[in-house]
């Protein structure tokens, strides 16, 4: 309610990205005062056997996790794991440092629920960000599992790009509970080119080698590593993945990106366009990502698990997306436009869809779209 009625309508006064960093200052500052990081924990988390599941090894509380792009440098996972969420991924973080592209670069589109965003994967690098997680983590685990999001540095040429995402998995590999190779954001000049089969099936066994190497230098286990791919795939592409998969022994698919189109907006036309370049996120991506989360699962459902994102902006929403196949979801622009409870708010509609539909838990709904009342509105 107080989301709502103040604070959203204060902060879409500001451009979105002074936004973001001036609502993020202020929250971090608030948890500081002593038993106030408690409290919200203890307010937004839905605790409940029945959404809690282990995926490639890790334990999930919830399915609801927070996309990569939030927690560019991964200043403030501390701070979002008390909003409720089942993991928290951060990134994109490449080999070096970059500043990302001019500003604005960051959108929204109120009517539409959405944002456009062209940030160039702006990050401090991987070397930074590897000595604040070990500064931060003191060797302790997350509460969450930690995702780490890695993609190329903008200045790489595409023929170094695999040894750029080498250097951030070895610099980031202490600090992650698993890795996401991004290969699919439309903001960085050829990166999507790595989405390519001849790409991958280079990209993915160099990353397995060493992680496999690393492992065994910290006495530890290998992480697992998701891909994060695009909506905007062909069929054809689409066909590819399950070679991939079995080929590559790759843990797991994040589907999706933001898109590229600018199809059934309600904005107008010509605001649209004055935006200019960029990724679109939220409501208008929601159809496209879950069937492109159920395209991947009758192909390598049985495989992997799958993490569905993109235009979740509710707890139907993420309902379908499970349905779809989906073993955990992710939100950025839901969370956006929802504000701090949104992941309480999605979990709790999971648990009552649950008890409607007489399911004993979360994972007997992945992929169930077939077998159940597909009415989300009930």
């Amino acid at each position: 309610m107080l989301w709502n009625l103040v604070a959203k309508p204060l902060l879409f006064l500001l451009p979105a990205e002074t936004a973001h960093y001036a609502s993020m200052g202020a929250f971090s500052g608030l948890l500081k005062v002593p038993g106030l990081s408690a409290l919200w924990r203890r307010r937004h988390f839905v605790n409940d056997p029945r959404l809690a599941s282990e995926i490639c090894g890790m334990k999930f509380v919830n399915p609801v996790g927070l996309a990569a792009g939030f927690d560019k440098d991964a200043r403030w996972h501390r701070e979002l794991g008390c909003l409720g969420f089942g993991h928290i991924e951060v990134g994109t973080i490449t080999g070096e440092g970059q500043n990302g592209n001019p500003r604005p670069r960051l959108f929204r589109l109120p009517t539409d629920r959405a944002l456009i965003n062209r940030m160039g994967f702006n990050n401090a690098g991987s070397k930074e960000v590897a000595r604040l997680l070990t500064h931060e983590l003191h060797g302790e685990p997350s509460r969450q599992p930690l995702g780490i999001n890695i993609g190329k540095t903008k200045v790489v040429p595409e023929e170094a790009a695999t040894e750029d995402y080498l250097k951030s998995f070895r610099r980031l590999f202490p600090c992650a509970d698993y890795f996401t190779i991004n290969v699919s954001s439309p903001n960085t000049p050829g990166l999507r080119k790595l989405q390519d089969r001849e790409q991958l099936l280079q990209l993915i066994p160099a990353i397995t080698e060493l992680n496999t190497e690393l492992a065994q230098q910290h006495n530890t286990h290998c992480r697992p590593v998701f891909l994060k791919i695009a909506p905007d795939l062909t069929e054809f592409q689409l066909d590819d993945f399950q070679h991939i998969v079995e080929a590559t022994h790759l843990n797991g698919i994040i589907a999706t990106n933001t898109t590229i189109s600018r199809e059934h907006l309600a904005t107008p036309k010509s605001q649209v366009d004055s935006v200019g370049a960029g990724g679109l996120s939220g409501a208008p991506l929601t159809a496209r990502s879950r069937e492109r989360v159920h395209q991947l699962y009758l192909r390598v459902g049985d495989q992997v698990p799958i993490i569905g994102v993109g235009g979740i902006m509710s707890g139907p929403d993420a309902w379908q997306m499970i349905l779809a196949g989906a073993s955990l979801v992710q939100i950025y622009t839901g969370f956006i436009y929802g504000g701090p409870g949104t992941a309480k708010r999605i979990n709790r509609y999971l648990l009552q869809q649950l008890e409607k539909h007489g399911l004993s838990h979360i994972s007997e709904a992945v992929g169930a779209a077939a077998e159940l009342d597909n009415n989300p509105g009930n």
